[in-house]
Parts: C-alpha cells; sequence; structure tokens
C-alpha cells in the first residue's frame, strides 16, 4: 500500500502530460512564483543552478509570438533562422526514430491532418509559437560558459517546473521549437550576450475539449529499460 504523500508525487508525474491547447484562464502570479521557487530546489553540480527564466503574459507574450509567426509563415525568413545546438541527432535510428513518426501521426491522427495536408501541419506546428494560447510563456535560458553536465542538470530542472505545475492543477508544454528563433527571443527579451535559449514551456489551465489534448503517449515496458543486477 502506498501512501498519500507517495500518491500525489506518482500523481503528479504521471499525469504531467504536453498539452496544446489551453484555456484563457489566467494563472495567479504566486503560483508561477510558487511553482518557480519549488523547481528551483532540483539538483545541480556544486549547486551551480544554471537555469534563468523569463515569464511572458499579456502584451510582452503576444508581441514575441507575433515576432516569431510572421517568420514562421515566411518559409524564406523562416530558413534564416536555426537553432543554436543540436537537439535531435543528425542521424536517426530505430527505435527513437520510430517513436518520434509515431508520436507525430498519432497527434495529427487526431487533428484530422493526412501526410498530404501540408499546410495543416505547418500550421499546427505554429501553435507553438503562440504557446499553444496558454496565458503564460516560460523562456528559460543558460549561460554559454556553462558545459554538458549544466545541461544535464536544466532537465531535472525543468521536470520539476512541470511536476510542480501539476501539482497545483496546471499544465504544461515543454517546446524546443523556440530555439529556431533564438535570435528574436534575444532581441525581444533583451538577453544579454552571454545567454543562450534552452527552451520554452507553456503553463497554464488545459482545455480538455481539444482533441489534441486526448493523446496520451506510449511508455516503454519496465523490462525494456531497466536492467536489475544483484
Amino acid at each position: 500500500m502506498t501512501t498519500p504523500e507517495q500518491q500525489a508525487v506518482d500523481a503528479a508525474i504521471t499525469s504531467r502530460r504536453s498539452i496544446r491547447a489551453y484555456l484563457p484562464q489566467a494563472v495567479a502570479r504566486e503560483d508561477i512564483a510558487h511553482i518557480l521557487q519549488v523547481a528551483g530546489r532540483a539538483p545541480s553540480g556544486t549547486n551551480t543552478q544554471p537555469w534563468k527564466v523569463y515569464v511572458l503574459e499579456g502584451d510582452p507574450k503576444r508581441s514575441l509570438s507575433d515576432a516569431i509567426l510572421a517568420l514562421h509563415h515566411d518559409p524564406v525568413q523562416a530558413r534564416q533562422h536555426t537553432e543554436e545546438y543540436a537537439y535531435y541527432p543528425a542521424e536517426w535510428k530505430s527505435p527513437f526514430i520510430d517513436r518520434r513518426r509515431k508520436v507525430g501521426w498519432d497527434l495529427y491522427a487526431l487533428l484530422g491532418l493526412t501526410r498530404e495536408d501540408k499546410a495543416g501541419m505547418a500550421a499546427q506546428h505554429g501553435k507553438n509559437y503562440d504557446f499553444f494560447g496558454a496565458p503564460v510563456g516560460l523562456i528559460f535560458t543558460i549561460d554559454r560558459v556553462m558545459a554538458q553536465g549544466s545541461w544535464l542538470d536544466y532537465g531535472m530542472f525543468l521536470q520539476s517546473v512541470m511536476v510542480a505545475a501539476r501539482g497545483r492543477g496546471l499544465d504544461t508544454c515543454p517546446q524546443a521549437a523556440f530555439t529556431q528563433y533564438h535570435r528574436v527571443i534575444a532581441a525581444q527579451l533583451a538577453l544579454p550576450d552571454h545567454e543562450m535559449v534552452v527552451c520554452g514551456m507553456a503553463l497554464g489551465y488545459a482545455d480538455m475539449s481539444k482533441v489534441e489534448n486526448t493523446l496520451v503517449t506510449e511508455r516503454m515496458a519496465l523490462d525494456e529499460f531497466v536492467k536489475f543486477i544483484s
């Protein structure tokens, strides 16, 4: 039997999903601050705490989204913007490419998008840059001096943000898509030169009337990724 505390932690972790449609309901500033304060307890090597967060609401969020979407909808302009770091491998192999394709086509199937509907898929991808309609957009940066270990630490911080949000009845979607437009983000947020964009994240209350939020991605069985050695 698990304790109520164990159940609460497990529920916060297992109920976390990438939510791609949000209600317009505002998120209280104190809730945002609490989530980030709790997440700030994430571990980091020698307590370096390499994370920095920009919280966007209202007009500043709209301004960033508009600036990026103007480029996203212009293929010539979009091609002039590339990521600063490689999130995905240069050469894919199974089973990773299979999982990537499956989640993509599972989402598109829910939305009624076929392989031939390139415009529809581009429009869906573009929703990333509006933070999927969430009232809060988060942009995460890291100092360029930090190395690979600090990026591992950063992942634990991001997970902590998402789990803490679930503990308060909120949902999120981490978004590497923003890294393509890091120059736009730097200009809009007046980032110092030593800061690199890690990713964005939508934060808000899920709109469960939207079909895309019914997507539940598959996970490996325990024996596929765990080996007990006694």
